[in-house]
């Protein structure tokens, strides 16, 4: 099981590194829109995230029924690949990962991880720290959430 595993990183890994670009490595963290820069990379808002989440309502304590479904998600479908600290498995711990990012950040990033890791810097940043490219887990929107109120868990909101 665990070669299976280490060979089936492997290959994302070579498909994550086989892209075209033009290794020019222009900024293109201007305004969202659906125009290109020179180099042909999209446009993109980083402080946005690229997705559908634009507004995330974050209380400021914690809802410990969705802490606890986001808990059997995240043993589900995350905790193969992250740690609740902060040390590296496959993928970066979650301690402290709601204070470093935003909320439409997160959710955006686990319900639209592919485009993420394409358009992101931060979502880049991470990709080259791991060199493993974050399946997607076709979570859906309340399970995000779910999940998301889980990491501020993690993060001591109580």
């Amino acid at each position: 099981m665990k070669k299976l595993l280490c060979l089936s990183a492997l290959v994302l890994f070579v498909a994550a590194c086989a892209g075209s670009g033009d290794g020019t490595g222009s900024d293109t963290t201007s305004a969202a829109t659906s125009e290109t820069t020179e180099g042909g990379n999209p446009s993109y808002d980083p402080n946005r995230g690229e997705g559908k989440f634009t507004n995330v309502e974050v209380k400021p304590n914690l809802d410990a029924g969705m802490a606890e479904k986001g808990e059997k998600v995240a043993d589900l479908k995350c905790t193969s690949c992250h740690k609740m600290t902060d040390e590296r498995l496959v993928g970066p711990g979650w301690a402290g990962v709601t204070t470093r990012h935003a909320p439409e950040w997160i959710m955006n990033f686990m319900t639209n991880t592919d485009v993420m890791i394409d358009k992101d810097p931060k979502a880049q940043a991470m990709l080259e720290i791991c060199m493993v490219r974050m399946p997607n887990q076709n979570l859906s929107d309340d399970d995000a959430r779910n999940v998301y109120e889980y990491m501020r868990k993690v993060d001591g909101v109580k």
